[in-house]
């Protein structure tokens, strides 16, 4: 007995610490964080308002408003900075994006910014190398008097010849160039492959306490894109609909399997960047997966970010200057309830 009441106690902190050792900055970051949304197809745009979807500082105020406790700004530098030494970025765009910044912060809402849609490093990232170290460089200095509530997302979605193994080996050297102006803002790293689960596999984490990991998530795809142009073979999944069964549900929890472990592993917390169903899917539908997701990311300590404010994705109806009040509900008041009995589709 005596023996027994010796190892019960370890075998309860063996099973305990890794939730206890989950702690920390980046961790208090995350739970601020809480739930966000995009500022898609605004900045990330080749040119601001070539996708239809032009800033409006109005967006904020109806983001806080609402509840939401962050937001997410996808930025496109390449294009706004010189293609040769010194890569400098234009200070009319930097100016831009300060505003941006500060009608969030003016609003009680967490902003995070990042780099999207950077071709030139895709295609060629050893000989595009410099500009972007530069260019986080440049944008950290220019942000570091900013509070906490200002975070920066190294890269979106790293793919194509912008590799696993490179990416492990440009995110330690851009954090090195951030935290020379910023020694403890949080930062976000995403994975390879994309930015989706299947990334995590290489993902090697650089010894910092102020990061979170950020993942994104649009499964099941067929569904989440169905009719998305610049998704081939889109039109064919037209009518996929997302029903809320214990199957479909248990898909969704598996898929996050190897994150939770990761985050246990790592000791790094996880930030949903990007999820949402696109506008050609069933309103039903998207309202149920969105509903379901979004409480099971809160209920595992993910905050999220859903993709996207006022565009093909979005919750609010800018042309009509109204809010898709059922997608709202389902991000931030629906309860997931009961699964849905098998349809037998």
């Amino acid at each position: 007995m005596r023996n027994l009441l010796i190892i019960l106690p370890l075998v309860a902190c063996l099973t305990l610490s890794p939730l206890l050792s989950q702690t920390g900055p980046a961790f208090d970051m995350n739970e601020r964080l809480g739930r966000g949304i995009n500022l898609g197809n605004i900045f990330e745009a080749p040119s601001e308002g070539e996708w239809g979807n032009p800033w409006d500082p109005d967006f904020c105020r109806i983001i806080a408003e609402l509840g939401f406790d962050h937001i997410r700004v996808p930025v496109r530098w390449e294009p706004r900075s010189m293609e040769q030494p010194p890569y400098t970025i234009d200070a009319s765009f930097l100016e831009r994006i300060k505003g941006v910044v500060d009608t969030a912060l003016e609003q009680g809402l967490h902003v995070i910014i990042n780099m999207h849609h950077h071709s030139r490093l895709l295609n060629d990232p050893e000989g595009q190398k410099q500009r972007f170290l530069s260019q986080w460089e440049q944008i950290a200095g220019y942000f570091s008097h900013y509070p906490d509530s200002l975070l920066f997302e190294v890269f979106n979605e790293p793919h194509g010849d912008f590799t696993p193994e490179m990416w492990n080996r440009f995110f330690p050297e851009a954090l090195t160039r951030i935290r020379a102006t910023n020694p403890g803002r949080i930062v976000l790293v995403g994975t390879a492959e994309w930015g989706g689960l299947g990334g995590l596999r290489h993902l090697k984490i650089p010894d910092d306490e102020r990061l979170i990991l950020t993942i994104h998530y649009y499964n099941p795809f067929r569904f989440t894109h169905q009719g998305a142009s610049w998704s081939s073979g889109a039109d064919a999944w037209l009518g996929t609909r997302w029903n809320d069964t214990e199957e479909e549900r248990r898909a969704v929890e598996d898929d996050f399997k190897p994150a939770l472990e990761f985050s246990r592993r790592h000791n790094i917390p996880v930030h949903i960047g990007e999820f949402g169903a696109y506008s050609r899917a069933d309103m039903d539908s998207r309202v149920r997966w969105t509903t379901f997701v979004s409480r099971f990311f809160e209920q595992q300590g993910f905050s999220w970010a859903y993709w996207e404010f006022s565009a093909g994705f979005g919750i609010y109806d800018r042309n009509r200057g109204r809010l898709r009040q059922e997608l709202a509900d389902a991000l931030l008041r629906n309860r997931a309830g009961e699964p849905a009995a098998a349809t037998g589709e």
